[in-house]
């Protein structure tokens, strides 16, 4: 409260501002105290919690327990779980849950961070969303611990908005979204015709049975600026004398009208732009209300005051949390506008601010966060299968559970807007780094515990060689090429039968004194595939190669090409390589018998690093000075063929005479017939890149010039989840960047005949930037001399040497629209290796039989198969119950439920017969695993049962849907049968008849 006094003096001061005003319509503010907390950045998530992350959940909770009438939302999860677990006092604790008890506290979104929506895989967002027990943040944690189940999302950081998390969210339950960064001039359209706030059907398929209410934060976006009293916060420790940077004067007698002139124009410009009185106002920012008790003070002296004259200024201003704003908000009944599938990407922020440039900045991390995700996938699906039917004999539970968590929290850290996106200082970097490949290192140990006792026993081993044990993480039995290092050259390759195995031996393509050995094996679904890798005696063992080696060619030869053709084929294609240029210059497709014209070069583009330049390359932004050049003036080529596959290599010079290559691109056909089980291997040719390193301010790119006639429209997906139609627009200024959009796992370009289709191993920067062009940018390295830039250490300074992986699918689009999903699937979880020494002791025990394979119908893929470990009750009410007895989270977790999560690939009328509804007995597909007793369907974090799961439901202008569940199917859960839909996620809890071993390993209820 303000001082006794002088309130009658202001009034009439402040008042003399409005009594001319002409009456309107009262205008409801509804305040929403945050602070937005980056999980990195600029610095480490150890030095934030010091600097003042800690401080923000300590004095808000103080804060809130002094005044009722306050609010606040809590965003991020990760800096609350360190403050939870490791600083806050019980008293506290008990604080936090009577303030979530009677709505003064909020969580919304509810996971570890704030994801990125453009380069993050729609996998990952479920998990960081998700979370697990023990260390793990995500609804698991806040359904457990407190009860509750986040219903509103608060994405106003992300570098734009992705059409597939609203899918997401609407899934999980949400009742409506924010988001916040979309292009400035649309931003600037939408606020002129009030269309901020829509119905958002992100999924063309689920459409309105997955809509969800969704708002666009303004031009002020989620600060409050002029109104931050506790300053900028310190690092690494807080100043002793609590005097921060840029405190702003606290409200007083003497200002109290300047702050009131503030917040009434900012109000009634901002209600302008949206269709009714309520205006939702973020008060906060980043790293703000560390010192909440200023904060608040401040705030309420502002707030009391404007409401004391609401009348006569036309406005109302109140604490508010987002429940509170939706919920008024949704009782107007107003009619309001469908947006469909369409996405918010690429985002730009001024006319030479693309934010483009981090779709691939950072190409080791992007490789190494999917890498760490596709193996946790691998891990979790092998831990369960031993635990059910009976728990691995060997295997102290507690610890593998710990080990899949580790990698579970680091996996979803690094979904954070500033860390997977490559905008973070390189000390964030190696924070994330550290943490993805400790987690690594513990799956790893804890998947080569589970296979030890599954490999069979050697009798007579020999000294160098290795057992091989390869498990296939996918629902359906894979054909490929697995490669191994070996050190020797002729090597023999047997099974778990003692049988030969096709293999194929040749010299490394990177290193002189080692061998790539190529393994062809047929693996059923999550299933191990056993083999003895040996010094072969003689001439037996894998198949020999023949390498063809041609000399380099220079780039003044290109225009006089297409004269020598070689052939490099299988059953699928032919690829014509042209000997005068030794480039490639075109591909037969073989079924159709249709030839398409391609040619592959590595390009770049040159960026500017003044600060005076408008055009600018940074982590966030791509700002090319002009058109992209070749970085090559001589090419080499060699062609290493063999009877399992041929390896066509070529090596390019950046200058004619260069001893080293700058890139290479090494491009694999695999010979295996189509009707042996081989089709998707035998239907794409895989490439693996060398880029780097690169020249200061150079961007690499790998531009694919060919026939078709796609007239610069370009499909790339949605966060791996669905696809989206891209096409080329001019802009006044910038439009080589503001045409760059990200690739997270697949890309096509396509004309009346024939379809490109590019597979991606990790999130890549795409393009159309020519007819029948598509580029893809692999690679860069920046340098810029803005003060803030260097201050932070932000200027990316990559000399790395990096190897992205695409695989290429060409053919008619029925064909390849069958492929696309699995294939991109099969690059994403390839099979697991796990190698140890041929000559280790073998252990006393029988080899145990191989468990039944897991086999899902094709249209199917088995999103995760987990034990995540939660112990609170399937039933609200009763789980409730035990929290209000005190019987919260246990020290233990319960390894007798399994999470299951399947999803339907396509899209509706994509495939006449993939595009079906498909429908499973899920106990006779688990039958591997143990007999099913009781199957639980479930929101997509699992939290709700849903079928007490009613979202709210917004009026439309084309009337009443289908919609408001989160289960988007038309045909319930039947028992053990269930009826999956195009591009449908279900998510179900499973129990098993539980054997004496796994009840004695867990806490009881």
């Amino acid at each position: 409260m303000w001082p006794p006094g002088w309130l009658p003096m202001l009034t009439q001061l402040v008042l003399l501002r409005f009594l001319v005003a002409q009456p309107m319509k009262p205008i409801r503010v509804f305040v929403v105290p945050h602070s937005h907390m980056d999980v990195g950045w600029i610095h480490t998530v150890q030095e934030s919690p010091w600097a003042y992350a800690a401080n923000v959940y300590t004095s808000v909770v103080q804060e809130l327990m002094l005044q009722k009438h306050r609010r606040f939302i809590a965003v991020e999860q990760e800096y609350f779980r360190l403050w939870w677990d490791g600083i806050a006092s019980d008293r506290q604790k008990r604080q936090v849950r009577h303030l979530l008890a009677t709505r003064r506290l909020e969580f919304v979104i509810g996971g570890q961070v704030m994801h990125d929506e453009a380069v993050t895989h729609f996998d990952d967002q479920i998990l960081q969303l998700t979370g697990g027990a023990l260390f793990a943040e995500g609804h698991g944690f806040l359904y457990e611990t407190f009860g509750i189940r986040p219903r509103f999302s608060w994405q106003v950081d992300p570098f734009g908005a992705s059409a597939t998390t609203p899918t997401l969210f609407a899934l999980a339950g949400f009742y409506a979204h924010v988001i916040s960064r979309i292009d400035y001039d649309l931003k600037g359209a939408m606020q002129k015709n009030q269309g901020l706030q829509f119905v958002w059907r992100g999924s063309p398929s689920l459409a309105a049975k997955q809509e969800i209410f969704t708002h666009v934060l303004d031009q002020y976006s989620y600060c409050s600026e002029g109104f931050h009293w506790d300053g900028l916060t310190l690092s690494p420790e807080p100043p002793p004398n609590r005097k921060f940077p840029d405190m702003i004067e606290p409200v007083d007698e003497n200002n109290i009208r300047y702050y009131v002139n503030l917040l009434v124009d900012l109000v009634k410009e901002r209600a302008a732009w949206f269709r009714t009185s309520h205006l939702l106002w973020p008060w906060g920012c980043d790293k703000q209300f560390f010192n909440a008790s200023v904060q608040f003070a401040n705030m309420d002296i502002l707030l009391d005051y404007t409401n004391s004259y609401k009348s006569r200024l036309g406005i109302s201003v109140e604490y508010a949390t987002l429940a509170k704003y939706f919920g008024a908000l949704q009782a107007t009944n107003v009619t309001w506008h469908v947006r469909e599938h369409q996405d918010f990407l690429p985002y730009s922020s001024g006319p030479h601010q693309a934010w483009t440039g981090f779709y691939s900045s950072c190409n080791q991390l992007k490789g190494l966060a999917r890498r760490a995700s596709a193996l946790l996938y691998a891990g979790e699906s092998m831990f369960t299968r031993s635990v059910w039917p009976f728990p691995h004999q060997h295997l102290d539970l507690d610890w593998a559970l710990k080990q899949l968590q580790q990698l579970r929290w680091a996996v979803s850290e690094v979904q954070h807007h500033d860390a997977i996106t490559g905008t973070e200082t390189p000390k964030v970097r190696d924070m994330y780094v550290k943490n993805l490949r400790s987690g690594m290192q513990g799956v790893h140990e804890l998947m080569a515990s589970i296979v030890q006792d599954r490999t069979p026993a050697y009798s007579d081993p020999e000294a160098g060689g290795h057992i091989a044990v390869v498990y296939n993480p996918l629902a359906w039995t894979v054909t490929t090429l697995i490669t191994l290092t070996v050190g020797f050259s002729r090597v023999n390759v047997t099974d778990e039968f003692g049988q030969p195995v096709a293999a194929q031996v040749q010299e490394s393509k990177e290193k002189e004194t080692v061998y790539d050995l190529h393994v062809l094996t047929t693996i059923p679904g999550l299933s191990y595939r056993h083999f003895s890798i040996r010094r072969a005696q003689g001439t037996q063992g894998a198949t020999p190669v023949k390498t063809s080696k041609f000399v380099r060619r220079t780039k003044t030869h290109a225009g006089s090409g297409g004269r020598h053709l070689i052939r490099v084929e299988n059953d699928c294609y032919t690829v014509f390589l042209d000997s005068d240029t030794n480039l490639m210059h075109s591909i037969l497709e073989r079924e159709s018998n249709s030839t398409v014209r391609v040619t592959q070069e590595f390009m770049e583009y040159r960026v500017n690093n003044l600060e005076f330049e408008e055009l600018i390359s940074n982590n966030h932004l791509f700002s090319p000075n002009g058109t992209a050049e070749p970085a090559w003036e001589g090419v080499e080529l060699e062609i290493v063929a063999g009877k399992l596959m041929t390896e066509i290599r070529q090596f390019f010079y950046r200058k004619e005479r260069d001893q080293n290559h700058t890139y290479a691109m090494y491009s694999r056909l695999t010979h295996v017939p189509v009707g042996h089980g081989g089709e998707m291997l035998c239907r794409r040719i895989e490439q693996e890149y060398w880029v780097g390193p690169l020249e200061l301010n150079h961007e690499a790119i790998l531009r694919t010039s060919t026939s078709l006639h796609n007239r610069q429209i370009l499909y790339s997906d949605s966060n791996g989840f669905q696809m989206q139609r891209r096409v080329f627009r001019e802009h006044a200024t910038n439009s080589i960047a503001r045409n760059y959009y990200p690739m997270v796992q697949s890309a096509f370009i396509e004309d009346s005949q024939s379809r490109l289709v590019l597979l991606s191993e990790q999130a890549h920067g795409i393009s159309s930037q020519g007819n029948g062009q598509v580029e893809v940018m692999l690679h860069r390295q920046l340098w810029n001399n803005f003060d803030w830039s260097l201050d932070y250490d932000l200027t990316l300074d990559d000399t790395s040497v990096v190897h992205p992986v695409l695989w290429l699918l060409l053919g008619p689009q029925p064909l390849t629209a069958g492929l696309r999903q699995r294939s991109g699937l099969e690059l994403q979880h390839r099979p697991v290796v796990l190698l140890r020494e041929l000559n280790e002791t073998a252990q006393n025990h029988p080899s145990p039989q191989q468990q039944e394979p897991v086999t899902l119908p094709p249209s199917l893929h088995l999103q995760i198969l987990s034990i995540p470990g939660w112990n609170y009750s399937s039933n609200h009410r009763e789980h409730l119950q035990n929290l209000q007895k005190g019987h919260g989270r246990k020290a233990k977790a319960d390894l007798r439920r399994v999470l299951l999560r399947l999803h339907h690939l396509h899209e509706v009328g994509e495939d006449p017969v993939l595009s079906q509804p498909v429908s499973v007995n899920l106990e006779v597909v688990l039958q591997g695993l143990g007999s099913v007793v009781v199957v639980e369907e479930r929101s997509l974090t699992g939290t709700w049962d849903v079928s007490t799961l009613h979202r709210w439901s917004w009026r439309t202008r084309d009337g009443p849907h289908n919609r408001g569940s989160s289960s988007s199917h038309s045909t319930s859960l039947q028992g053990m049968k269930v009826t999956i839909y195009p591009k449908e996620i279900r998510t179900f809890f499973i129990h098993f008849c539980s054997s004496e071993l796994l009840a004695d390993s867990v806490t009881s209820g």
